[in-house]
């Protein structure tokens, strides 16, 4: 079967509930195919036949060619010389959805509980691309415990535990196209030199997880774990902060593979 063809009703995901026979027959089936037509040009930047995409998806090309039309109205298709693909309005809706909305309502109640736990704060960071990333949430286990300065923003790569497991995943020709030689300097044990890093990011990619002590803040101890998605790709990265004097001790192990539990309770809720 062609990629992105559906011609029938998906069976629910396991450990979801079927839908009724009842809210089935409320689904309009003509508007179900037009979100598939929408998804199948997202694939095709330079645009689609009608006739490529109705093969491409499982329908007729007659009602391919009609929901097309009506999409091209009311602006969510273009056409070029016959050739169809995502419309203006596609593009404003876009600007205007929160993209992480969805996410962060899934993963918020296993942050909470694993903040709690830790009596520590945890944030999660939503990876973008081969280096570019946000703070999406956060979660405290206490109320004396002050919120992340970062939400809602980036970590430097190369002082926090969560920049070193996105470099990480690149080679260092790659790292070296995205670093200076010498990198800024936020502390006094802030590695200031990119073969410096290049040394510690590889004990990284052997651990699995990444570590910073008094790098980006002084007194300031992270530990970062990976989120992956069923493909083994990094989607977002799960981190525990908290004052160097409280988290390096002999608990920090244990924590650390709990954080690892956590991030693989994210994993399956982000899937």
């Amino acid at each position: 079967m062609a990629a992105g063809r559906r011609s029938a009703p998906e069976a629910a995901p396991e450990g979801e509930a079927p839908a009724s026979s009842e809210s089935l027959d409320l689904v309009n089936k003509s508007v179900v195919k037009a979100t598939v037509l929408l998804s199948e040009l997202g694939r095709h930047r330079q645009g689609i036949t009608a006739t490529e995409i109705a093969q491409a998806v499982g329908i007729t090309r007659p009602t391919a060619f009609r929901l097309l039309l009506s999409l091209e109205q009311t602006g969510f298709v273009d056409r070029v010389d016959n050739r169809y693909m995502l419309g203006w309005q596609i593009a404003r809706l876009g600007r205007l959805a929160d993209p992480y909305a969805g996410a962060v309502a899934r993963i918020q109640p296993i942050l909470d509980e694993y903040a709690a736990k830790f009596n520590e704060t945890l944030t999660f960071v939503m990876v973008r691309g081969e280096a570019e990333h946000e703070v999406v949430a956060e979660a405290s286990g206490s109320r004396f415990l002050t919120s992340n300065q970062y939400l809602g923003g980036t970590y430097p790569l190369h002082a926090s535990a969560t920049g070193k497991l996105i470099l990480a995943e690149l080679g260092d020709d790659k790292i070296a196209s995205v670093l200076p030689d010498k990198l800024e300097k936020f502390t006094a044990r802030t590695l200031t030199t990119r073969k410096a890093l290049l040394q510690e990011l590889q004990q990284v990619r052997e651990q699995g997880y990444a570590l910073i002590e008094d790098e980006l803040e002084e007194g300031l101890l992270a530990a970062g774990y990976p989120v992956r998605d069923p493909a083994g790709v990094l989607v977002g990265i799960l981190t525990i902060n908290g004052p160097t004097q409280r988290l390096k001790s002999d608990r920090l192990p244990a924590m650390i593979d709990e954080l690892g539990h956590a991030a693989g309770e994210i994993a399956k809720a982000l899937a």
